[in-house]
């Protein structure tokens, strides 16, 4: 099932770093902030995680959780947030079910081949469930200020 702004999202459940479990309604009261990326430990998605990283704090502070999605197994995501010293945790989505759910995988051309890989998104959820905003296709530099924006707007609406 699609997902489509302005609704609710449809039922789904996930395993995060630290343990943590995440579904459709385990975060319900508080706005979500789901990135998807490409690959830990690649340039881009490092880029990536160290801004949001760094923005952590103000995400909290607007009452946002904030989480990464990629298809890497839990082994790569515990190392990757520790060597970048992530406070989030980062969803081991192996099997792609999120991805198909939010429709970030896309043919890609790598190398001459076409490959299915992620196409770097961001998803805002409120705290009702439902889908806020999407930001598809994006480049990293200067995302997470706009999402960012995004959520202290949502506050602000509550």
């Amino acid at each position: 099932m699609a997902i489509v702004v302005n609704k609710l999202l449809p039922e789904f459940e996930a395993n995060a770093t630290s343990g943590v479990k995440v579904s459709n309604t385990s975060h319900n009261g508080q706005t979500v902030v789901l990135y998807f990326y490409p690959k830990d430990n690649t340039p881009g998605c490092t880029t990536e995680a160290m801004l949001f990283r760094d923005k952590y704090k103000d995400f909290v502070k607007a009452g946002a959780q904030v989480f990464g999605v990629s298809r890497d197994n839990m082994k790569s995501h515990d190392e990757f947030k520790a060597k970048l010293e992530l406070p989030f945790e980062l969803i081991a989505d192996t099997e792609e079910k999120m991805c198909h759910m939010f429709g970030v995988v896309k043919n890609k051309i790598m190398y001459g081949k076409k490959v299915k890989g992620i196409e770097r998104s961001t998803f805002l959820i409120g705290a009702d469930g439902t889908l806020k905003q999407e930001w598809r296709g994006l480049k990293v530099l200067g995302h997470v200020d706009e999402v960012l924006k995004a959520v202290k707007v949502l506050k602000k609406a509550a």
